[in-house]
């Protein structure tokens, strides 16, 4: 996988703000980089029966879509997640082969970078979080790239535990 940089090609927030969210999910693909659709679905903390490296990406991939189109655009939430399996799409991840999840995350990728060059950042969301708050997208950006980057410390561990593996 191509290396890339969490250096943006310029300084103003919308480009700073994009680069560092690309650079996260950049580095949670590179940490799939050769495991096998097997290892990806094992469970190796024994406390996080949900915590595999297909479990994660999946997890990111609809993270995104919930902030994106359920949150910002204020679209229908269609997510695996209910409120009675409020980690579904960890647990169905272990039914599709890594390199399905990882290309689907990948091309979901794409169309937000599509959808947050089209917006401003000051827009506010249409959908509401805790309290009735509208967020706007600099703060979905900010709130993603902290999310994905936490889940990457978890992708770490799952795969140093895997095969020895560091790094990324």
């Amino acid at each position: 996988m191509t290396k890339i940089s969490d250096t943006p090609s310029a300084w103003d927030d919308r480009t700073q703000l994009t680069t560092f969210l690309d650079y996260a999910r950049h580095t949670a693909r590179a940490k799939c980089d050769g495991v096998s659709t097997e290892n990806a679905r094992k469970a190796l903390l024994p406390g996080s029966p949900l915590m595999t490296m297909s479990g994660i990406i999946n997890h990111l991939r609809w993270v995104e879509y919930y902030w994106f189109q359920v949150i910002f655009l204020g679209e229908e939430d269609l997510a695996p997640m209910t409120d009675e399996d409020p980690d579904r799409e960890m647990r169905i991840a272990v039914d599709f082969p890594l390199a399905q999840l990882l290309d689907e995350y990948a091309e979901q990728s794409s169309r937000y970078r599509e959808l947050v060059a089209g917006n401003a950042l000051d827009k506010r969301a249409q959908g509401t979080i805790r309290g009735g708050l509208h967020v706007d997208l600099r703060w979905i950006l900010l709130h993603l790239t902290e999310e994905t980057a936490r889940h990457n410390g978890h992708l770490d561990i799952l795969r140093e535990m895997l095969d020895g593996t560091t790094g990324n």
